[in-house]
């Protein structure tokens, strides 16, 4: 198979009638523990699942590759060209609260903390946009981003960048604090953060650890092809896919694979970790559980394309798109299909949080389903 390129919240006004806290949202590509598992669901489950419908749908004018930050209230996703923008919706409503236009498509996914908003885009400009307002606060230039979505931790942004680098900038005021060059080719995978530690792939074929403080290389792992795929940490492990088509286990500390897994194809997917369990998408067009610990498959479920979606995981239910047009809502312990919904390709990585499920598609729209 040949992979398929494409160059391609004001709160105050809304009442949400949800308790919506940080921890229950999603600020971020990984979630702030970098694992794409959404403990705190408790509305959607296995048994319901099969009712979400439609609650809206928002058309963004161009294509939406973009995986959606939720917090407060309020959702953040960006769009391809034309319209290359950076939304903020009502949660509840999907009514438009804010537009930011960049010089180019938004691929990746933003970050918020801290009432500020980070997102990269392909003009080559990380954005820090105030959260409520949409005003731009700084712009950080001179990277040449893609896919690679921002981390937020300890006063720190860190972001890949296809011109080989890691960078790590002020969460305040977009200063650089300093940057890590990798091999040749980029950087499309994005960083994930751990005991002091910034955990990345690269076009060069490697997976790094790196300090979040100084930048300075602590490990690195070398895998057969390039790792576009985001890495996700916990207890004390680094999974990761590769082109090569496996998927690794390694250990956070010292790099040492402990296990890996090989898939019918690329592995762009990132994976996401919950209750010992690792779910990812290849692009053999399959999703993948495989046991944390040792690596061996659990089980696949087969969509009818590739799977360049990362899954997410909350409440016993595994939710990924796939590109043939579907997003998918799989039983996390025996990956039997208990919903789907047909759109366009969808490359976005769904969230879940309250009861929601956000996604974006290719077909242009920003879209929430929940419970009647």
């Amino acid at each position: 198979m040949k992979r398929i390129s494409i160059s391609v919240l004001i709160l105050g006004a809304c009442f949400v009638p949800v308790a919506w806290s940080q921890s229950a949202g999603w600020s971020e590509f990984h979630r702030p523990a970098m694992d794409r598992w959404n403990p705190y669901e408790k509305v959607l489950n296995v048994s319901n699942v099969g009712k979400l419908s439609l609650k809206w749908r928002y058309a963004a004018g161009s294509g939406v590759m973009s995986s959606p930050a939720v917090v407060n209230g309020v959702v953040y996703v960006g769009s391809l060209a034309p319209n290359n923008t950076v939304y903020a919706l009502n949660a509840t409503t999907g009514a438009k609260l804010w537009a930011f236009v960049t010089e180019s498509a938004v691929e990746s996914s933003p970050a918020v903390a801290n009432g500020v908003v980070y997102a990269g885009s392909e003009d080559g400009k990380l954005y820090a946009l105030n959260a409520t307002t949409g005003a731009k606060l700084w712009t950080y230039t001179g990277l040449r981003l893609a896919n690679s979505s921002p981390a937020v931790a300890n006063g720190k942004v860190y972001v890949g960048s296809y011109d080989s680098h890691v960078y790590a900038l002020n969460a305040r005021t977009g200063a650089k604090l300093w940057n890590f060059a990798t091999g040749a080719n980029g950087v499309f995978s994005s960083p994930a953060l751990g005991d002091g530690r910034v955990y990345v792939g690269s076009d060069d074929g490697k997976v790094y650890a790196l300090s979040a403080t100084t930048g300075r290389k602590l490990w690195s792992y070398s895998t057969g092809n390039a790792v576009k795929s985001s890495p996700a940490v916990a207890n004390g492990m680094v999974y990761v896919g590769s082109y090569d088509r496996d998927v690794y286990a390694l250990n956070a500390s010292t790099g040492a694979k402990v296990w890996s897994f090989i898939t019918g194809h690329y592995v762009y997917s990132s994976p996401a970790i919950a209750n010992g369990v690792v779910y990812v998408g290849s692009d053999d067009g399959s999703v993948y559980a495989l046991s944390a610990k040792t690596g061996a498959k659990l089980w696949s479920y087969a969509t009818g394309n590739y799977v360049y979606s990362s899954p997410a995981v909350a409440n016993g239910v595994v939710y990924v798109g796939s590109l043939d047009n579907n997003l998918y809502a799989l039983n996390a312990q025996t990956g039997h299909k208990l919903w789907s919904y047909a759109t366009g390709w969808v490359w976005s990585s769904p969230v879940v949080v309250n009861g929601v499920l956000y996604f974006g598609s290719l077909d242009n729209n920003v879209y929430a389903f929940g419970l009647k």
